[in-house]
């Protein structure tokens, strides 16, 4: 039991993130007579907080520097004017105009990038500028109008679901993967285990894993149960579970991971131990040009139309849901999972409020006190810590 309770003080952030989140699934749940666990509204749920899930992600390794990009939403708009340019005025096929906006998001990361880690000026000016720029030319760029509709392929990004091969009722192919998905987990759960005890780490008790693995292989297999009874998995959701994996990886697993770390950590310890710093940052502003492009596709074929508007108040939400998440407002603290927890938290709160009828005044305070408490305890911690 000691054990137990030692990880769950260690890994109280992700514990008491991921608790929070199904306070507030159950709450609303309750609130909205069942309204918010149904199939239909779950998959909107998807849908509608992917772009920002997108942006967290690549915002999470901005906010492990100690920084911010206040710009992708800005981006979102200009990166969705420039694709429906490409893909409408000049009638370029769906997947090489795609490629061409991830360079543009690219570009436009490496030129922030550029300023902030060799010119030294603080990312907060450099992003607030290009939020001025990138708004101005996607205005620019669009004239001020909408434009659409987009080709099906690249409306697909958005609002398609994975092909059902055996046509039943239920989406069969969404539940086979939740079952392959647990068996997957459960193999790995036990491996990790079994190579921590080789090299004599401490563990947690067998009943305590298991306990732990029921846990989750309910949740994963409601869910899939959940999704299958309406269309089965979106595409987007997918596309997401790609980048979670890979840049979870790269957080936790590999050395541009360490020192990105390292830098949020402390930046004159790590340049003198011989992390390139600046190289560093100006990558995690490169990334998160092309993360803030590929949601700015993703918004556009969601909506099937480019428009001056889209992106506004997209890098707030990214930036609450780091911090809700887990991160540190100092940097060097925060994850992969926890960002997107942070992310689904925010969303839960708007999808549950809407649903209630609360107005986008109280929608807006509220979720405005839940990013005051989650800094402020963040804040509290480390100095308790001290």
């Amino acid at each position: 039991m000691l054990k137990v309770l030692s990880a769950m003080k260690n890994n109280f952030r992700q514990y008491g993130m991921l608790l929070a989140l199904a306070s507030a699934m159950i709450l609303f749940q309750v609130l909205t007579n069942g309204v918010l666990l149904r199939p239909m509204n779950m998959t909107n749920l998807i849908l509608q907080n992917s772009y920002i899930l997108i942006l967290a992600v690549g915002m999470l390794l901005c906010t492990l520097t100690g920084n911010i990009d206040l710009s992708v939403g800005s981006v979102v708009a200009f990166v969705g004017a420039i694709s429906a340019t490409l893909m409408v005025d000049m009638h370029m096929p769906a997947f090489y105009a795609m490629i061409l906006a991830l360079v543009v998001g690219g570009l436009i990361g490496a030129s922030q990038g550029f300023w902030i880690a060799y010119v030294k000026v603080p990312a907060f000016i450099v992003t607030l500028a290009g939020m001025l720029v990138f708004r101005g030319l996607a205005l620019v760029v669009l004239q001020g109008q909408s434009k659409g509709p987009f080709p099906q392929m690249f409306q697909s990004l958005s609002s398609g679901f994975i092909a059902d091969p055996f046509h039943g009722e239920m989406h069969i192919l969404t539940i086979l993967i939740g079952l392959i998905g647990s068996i997957a987990l459960v193999i790995g759960e036990f491996r990790k285990r079994r190579k921590m005890m080789k090299y004599k780490f401490d563990v947690l008790p067998l009943w305590a894993i298991l306990i732990k693995l029921v846990f989750l292989v309910a949740v994963i297999n409601a869910f899939t149960l959940v999704f299958a009874a309406y269309k089965g998995i979106p595409n987007i959701l997918v596309l997401l579970f790609v980048l979670i994996v890979a840049y979870n990886f790269i957080t936790t697993r590999t050395i541009p991971g360490r020192h990105i770390y390292a830098l949020g950590g402390n930046a004159k310890a790590a340049k003198l131990s011989g992390i390139k710093t600046e190289r560093v940052m100006f990558w995690i502003y490169t990334n998160m040009g092309i993360m803030a492009a590929l949601a700015g596709m993703v918004f556009a074929a969601r909506l099937n139309v480019a428009t001056p508007k889209a992106g506004q108040n997209f890098e707030l939400d990214a930036i609450a849901a780091c911090y809700v998440g887990g991160a540190s407002v100092t940097g060097g603290i925060g994850t992969i999972i926890g960002a997107i927890i942070g992310g689904l938290f925010m969303g839960v709160l708007n999808n549950g409020m809407s649903i209630m009828g609360v107005g986008i005044d109280w929608q807006q305070t509220i979720k405005g006190l839940v990013l005051l408490a989650a800094v402020a305890f963040d804040l509290y911690s480390k100095s308790r810590n001290r």
